[in-house]
C-alpha cells in the first residue's frame, strides 16, 4: 500500500533553505520556485518543485500527491516559475490518466532524485499502464 505523505519538520526546514538557495539563483538540479495564488485566500504561495524536461514539454509532477501547491495549482491554472532574478508566468493544463502514466511509467524508472517519490505510489515502473492509470 502507498505511504500517505506528511510533511515533516525536516521538509519543512530543507524546503526553507532550498527556496533561499533558488531565489538568490543557485541551480540545484530540476528544482524552481512555484509561486500561485492560494485558493481560499489569494494570496501567493512559493514552494519549490521538479521541473521535468520530457519530450519538448516542461512538466510539474505532484510526487506527493494532492497538496496543497498541486491544489492552488488546479484552482489557478497559471503561477510563475522563479530562480534567481529569473520570472516566468506559466499557464498549465492538468494531464488525463491516460496522459500521465507513461510520464509516471518514465518517471518511477528514473534512477537517482525520483527514487523518493516511489513509497508513494502502489504501481513500480514495471507495472502496465492500465495498472498505473488506475
Amino acid at each position: 500500500m502507498a505511504k500517505t505523505y506528511q510533511i515533516t519538520p525536516f521538509v519543512k526546514t530543507s524546503n526553507a533553505i532550498v527556496t533561499i538557495l533558488l531565489r538568490a539563483g543557485l541551480k540545484m538540479g530540476p528544482m524552481i520556485l512555484l509561486t500561485v495564488p492560494g485558493r481560499k485566500s489569494g494570496e501567493p504561495r512559493t514552494t519549490p518543485v521538479a521541473l521535468i524536461e520530457q519530450d519538448d514539454k516542461r512538466l510539474l509532477i505532484g510526487s506527493f500527491g494532492d497538496v496543497n501547491w498541486v491544489r492552488n495549482l488546479r484552482a489557478a491554472g497559471h503561477g510563475i516559475l522563479t530562480r534567481g532574478r529569473r520570472k516566468e508566468a506559466i499557464s498549465v493544463r492538468e494531464l488525463t490518466p491516460q496522459e500521465a502514466a507513461p510520464i509516471l511509467k518514465r518517471t518511477l524508472n528514473m534512477e537517482g532524485g525520483a527514487n523518493f517519490a516511489k513509497p508513494y505510489y502502489d504501481v513500480t515502473a514495471e507495472s502496465s499502464l492500465e495498472e498505473i492509470e488506475r
